[in-house]
């Protein structure tokens, strides 16, 4: 096999790998930043054997083994380490009884990846943080990859995973799964990244490209992972119905020339039926079996995405569904944002005067100020009213506020002339 095909398998094994691989180091040593540097070690070993060895039958187990190896030798020769390990022996000792390391080399780690999925995502760390470390620990993304599809420095993403293992090192953060309470809290963080990574990559803040299909991809992989950890967990499942059913346009969204293409224009025999499938399904899972308990915000998201997915065009939408969806949705989340999507629906069920003063009110509070949705709606609905040329100012002034290339190219085209309502860019 040529050397560059075996770099390449290399790179797809690690890319399926190492996060077992370093949330089992973590358990291990006791440490995030030092069970990536041993799992790394490994990766540098398998790119120098395996192009003359060739690729091992069970890759994942051999990069496990080489690790250990590395592990031990360091626990040979580092006094620091061999004291370090003898600390984590005896917090494993008081936590399960067992002080034998190779026991604990040994052990079982079907929860190790959602233990680290926990640290990653953990509160001492800041959000850019915790998405940037998830993508490298859990993803197994380069920093370059990180940086490419976020649009910053390598440097920038470089320091921000340095930084972040720092302080989880500083903080002592223990690497399991919370309990009661805190546990429910910390799972809601792990839902965030997973969340803000499919939007950034669903409708991308910056640059040329509309779509970041790499990112959604990630996010729904993480997700699927995460649900198959917690399966008793409403909103995981909740989350992933709503990636899916987003996903499933994504084909449509984009035109030929890489243009936004709009959700009433886009061409639905063009939509992914199988995650459609998927994500109805996962919807349905996403209820809560509690009569006491409410729909989480994935799941309610996830119910809006549904009524689109199921309607056969953009005229058969049932935007009353939709509207009542956003509701509740704002009611949980007391997001502006949310209260304008809610804005569009209503004026998509009752016309856009009664949508109107909900975007009124929340120009007024200043909650979106430079936001560049609320004047693109606030132009869709006094051009639907009639007033053309107010409503070119706003479609310009949104156009100005968006630092998205494709969408600014949609939001002045929109500003020359006549556009059909749609209810959002899809």
């Amino acid at each position: 096999m040529a050397h560059t095909e075996v770099t390449r398998e290399v790179e797809a094994v690690w890319r399926i790998e190492s996060a077992r691989l370093v949330a089992a180091l973590t358990r291990m040593v006791g440490d995030v930043g030092l069970a990536e540097e041993f799992a790394q070690d490994a990766l540098v070993t398998a790119l120098e054997k395996w192009p003359e060895e060739g690729v091992p039958q069970r890759p994942g187990a051999w990069l496990t083994t080489v690790a250990k190896r590395r592990i031990l030798d360091r626990w040979r020769r580092d006094e620091r380490f061999q004291r370090h390990m003898v600390e984590l022996g005896r917090a494993i000792a008081e936590h399960d009884g067992s002080a034998d390391f190779d026991a604990v080399l040994e052990e079982d780690y079907g929860d190790d990846l959602l233990r680290l999925m926990f640290v990653c995502c953990h509160p001492v760390l800041s959000t850019r943080a915790r998405v940037a470390l998830t993508l490298r620990l859990l993803g197994g993304l380069t920093t370059d990859e990180i940086a490419r599809a976020f649009l910053v420095s390598e440097s920038t993403v470089a320091q921000r995973i340095v930084r972040a293992k720092r302080r989880l090192s500083e903080k002592r953060v223990p690497f399991e799964v919370p309990s009661g309470g805190d546990r429910d809290a910390r799972l809601t963080d792990v839902l965030e990244v997973l969340y803000l990574v499919f939007n950034e990559g669903y409708t991308a803040t910056s640059g040329e490209r509309w779509l970041r299909p790499e990112l959604c991809e990630e996010a729904m992989r993480l997700g699927r992972i995460l649900v198959g950890l917690v399966p008793e967990e409403a909103e995981a499942h909740g989350l992933i119905a709503l990636m899916e059913l987003q996903a499933s346009r994504f084909r449509a969204r984009v035109g030929p020339d890489g243009a936004a293409v709009p959700l009433a224009e886009q061409d639905r025999s063009r939509w992914d039926r199988l995650l459609v499938q998927r994500g109805l399904a996962a919807l349905e899972r996403s209820f809560p079996t509690d009569p006491g308990r409410t729909r989480g915000v994935y799941s309610l998201q996830a119910g809006i995405a549904a009524q689109h997915a199921v309607a056969p065009t953009a005229q058969d939408t049932d935007w009353r569904a939709i509207a009542v969806l956003y509701e509740a949705l704002a009611r949980r989340t007391g997001s502006p944002v949310v209260e304008l999507n809610r804005a569009v629906a209503v004026s998509m069920a009752a016309g856009p005067d009664a949508a109107m003063a909900i975007v009124d009110a929340l120009d007024a509070s200043g909650a979106l100020e430079g936001y560049h949705l609320l004047p693109a709606v606030r132009a869709d609905l006094l051009q639907r009213s009639g007033r053309d040329e107010e409503a070119r100012a706003e479609y310009a002034r949104a156009a100005g506020l968006t630092r998205n290339e494709r969408e600014r190219a949609l939001l002045r085209e929109r500003a020359r002339g006549p556009v059909p309502p749609d209810g959002g860019a899809g």
